[in-house]
């Protein structure tokens, strides 16, 4: 591999025949994108990327404001949602246990992996080591198995309440929070088997960042990334799919029921009914949760594209191609504690209550919201 740095002219290597081929000819001379690199990292450097000349500064510059104004949005955010729900005993619920373990594994990644991308970008390389360069692609492996998990027990716990109702099992404290461990285990175990010999972990392109090896055509590595993709992405994929179609379809049916039940009826709506109350809560928290999965998609769906495009088309794999998985990603871990925040009633009660510089409504609406839970709480008593 050495004698390819400086090479202008060289061989590609062809991970499909194990022979090098293609002669490319670099158009910058002598300089690529792996010049900066130190000499301790080299070992771990694809030939790939040898063919590419060096990145503009602005992109890493601009990929370094980015993730400082991302890793402020979400530590700031996710601290928040952690504090709020634990410290608010009406939000203590089996099910907002999951929204807590979402957020603690939103902060852990951009709280660890945002300083060294942030020095990085300023070098222009990876300058931490190959040891610091696998923990950092272990944790946004870690973070990233645990979000997608999270999400699927969010789902799950939606498909029971909405579907299933009152013939499903109620969550329970102790339920939730053995599922949630699990979790963290199932991310573990796909973690830590590349640092035991099953697939690896190697510098992406425009080395300021690490991540799985999706060059490299030796069994070992191509079953890793293969089975780890069905495990923690196709798989989840397909059941919240499926999940979240029978819960439009329920919803669907409650309302169509609750309006041929009011016109029966000669009433306009049954919402004041208590049951019917809770139900509509409960689709309200489901949109929630379809909005939180389809934007975790959008952010994961692009390092899914590079995965594959590495081992199938890796022409289309340039350094630059290769940093949108990252933004991508770490833009999802600002995406939870918005939409908690805007669409959870009691969430933004307690925030406000906690938080009150945060309010940005009126007095005036604050009083008659107020007034108007007071007068329903004393209707309530009275019957």
């Amino acid at each position: 591999m050495e004698s390819l740095v400086g090479s202008p002219t060289y061989e590609a290597y062809s991970r499909g025949s194990g022979a090098y081929e293609t002669s490319y000819t670099n158009p910058y001379g002598n300089h690529t994108v792996v010049d900066t690199v130190p000499e301790d990292m080299l070992p771990l450097i694809d030939a790939h990327w040898y063919q590419f000349p060096p990145l503009n500064p602005l992109w890493y510059n601009l990929v370094c404001f980015f993730n400082m104004t991302t890793a402020f949005i979400s530590i700031t955010g996710n601290l928040t949602v952690i504090y709020i729900f634990m410290t608010t005993k009406g939000l203590r619920t089996p099910s907002n246990y999951y929204v807590v373990s979402l957020a603690v594994s939103d902060f852990t990644m951009m709280f660890c992996m945002c300083p060294p991308l942030v020095v990085n970008s300023y070098y222009q390389t990876w300058v931490f080591g190959p040891t610091n360069c696998w923990i950092y692609a272990a944790i946004g492996s870690l973070t990233g198995c645990v979000s997608i998990s999270n999400m699927c027990l969010i789902t799950s716990d939606r498909y029971n309440v909405i579907v299933k109702g009152l013939g499903g099992t109620p969550l329970t404290t102790s339920r939730a929070l053995i599922n949630i461990v699990i979790v963290w285990v199932f991310g573990a175990f796909w973690t830590f088997v590349p640092f035991f010999g099953w697939g690896r972990y190697v510098p992406e392109g425009n080395m300021t960042a690490c991540g799985t090896d999706y060059f490299s055509h030796d069994m070992n590595n191509l079953s890793y990334v293969h089975v780890f993709t069905l495990y923690t992405y196709i798989f989840p994929l397909f059941y919240i799919v499926f999940a979240y179609s029978h819960i439009v379809k329920a919803v669907s049916d409650h309302e169509k029921q609750m309006k041929e039940q009011a016109k029966k009826m000669g009433v306009k709506s049954l919402r004041s009914d208590k049951e019917a109350m809770k139900k509509s809560n409960d689709c309200k928290l489901a949109k929630v949760a379809l909005m939180t999965v389809s934007l975790w998609f959008m952010a994961w769906t692009p390092y899914f594209i590079i995965n594959f495009a590495g081992f199938w088309h890796p022409s289309i794999v340039t350094p630059l191609f290769s940093i949108w998985g990252s933004v991508f990603a770490k833009a999802n871990t600002i995406y939870n504690p918005i939409v908690y925040a805007i669409s959870h009633p009691k969430y933004k009660t307690a925030l406000y209550q906690k938080m009150p510089f945060l309010q940005c409504q009126g007095g005036q609406d604050d009083d008659d919201s107020k007034s108007g839970a007071s007068t329903n709480t004393s209707a309530e008593e009275k019957a």
